[in-house]
Formats: structure tokens, C-alpha cells, sequence
């Protein structure tokens, strides 16, 4: 088992999942994604809401970007802000195009596993 998912794991096993600054249950991160649909005002944003994979990818990424911010050392946290900051932006050129989007989400999802693996679980006792 790939080690980000060990971790994943026994948080699911203990019923929660982190997800931004508080603890959801796991049952509320299976809604759409990871925002409020009904609030979607980009382009992109309503892509995602009409998109089951987006929207199961979207929620992938939140948890994933969640346990990153609870569980690296404070002084990388802010690194990574930028960067989930910038891949927002990068997701927001891609607009309605659901191709894009998926490349988008692949590549940011791929780059917050590798930091859980090299970040988390090479400095932790899992």
C-alpha cells in the first residue's frame, strides 16, 4: 500500500477525514465538491458541479490539500498555500473545458500525494 493511502486509511478507519482548517465526517466529503455548487460563479467552478468526475476529483484534492496543511511543519504551510494557489488560478484558465480541468486535477493531485510521501510520511512514524 502506497503510503499516503495508509494514512488515509486510518484516518478513514477512525470515521474522519480532515478536511481545510476543521474535521469532517466522512459521510458529508462523499456530497459534489469540495465548494458550494449553488455558489459557483466561474466558469470552471460550474464545470466541476456538472462534472461527477471533477466533482469526486475536486473532493480527492481538498482532503488530500487538508491532511497536507494539518500535517507538515508549520514553516512549509505557507509554501504550499502559494502553490494550491497558483494551481487555482491555473485551474480557473482551463474555464468549462472538462479535458483540461481533468489534466489539471491529475497533475495537482499527483503533486500533493508526492508531498504527503515525501514530506509527511518520510518525517513521520506510520
Amino acid at each position: 500500500m502506497r503510503p499516503f493511502r495508509l494514512i488515509v486509511s486510518t484516518l478513514a478507519l477512525a470515521g474522519i477525514l480532515t478536511v481545510g482548517q476543521g474535521v469532517t465526517p466522512l459521510a458529508s466529503t462523499a456530497r459534489a465538491a469540495s465548494f458550494d455548487c449553488a455558489r459557483a460563479r466561474s466558469t470552471d467552478e460550474r464545470a466541476i458541479c456538472g462534472n461527477r468526475v471533477l466533482e469526486d476529483r475536486d473532493v480527492e484534492l481538498s482532503v488530500l490539500y487538508g491532511l497536507i496543511q494539518k500535517l507538515v511543519p508549520m514553516g512549509s504551510r505557507d509554501a504550499i498555500r502559494r502553490e494550491q494557489a497558483q494551481w487555482l488560478a491555473g485551474r480557473g484558465r482551463c474555464g468549462a473545458d472538462v479535458p483540461c480541468l481533468r489534466r489539471a486535477y491529475d497533475r495537482r493531485i499527483a503533486a500533493l500525494r508526492a508531498t504527503i510521501d515525501e514530506r509527511v510520511v518520510s518525517n513521520g512514524p506510520f
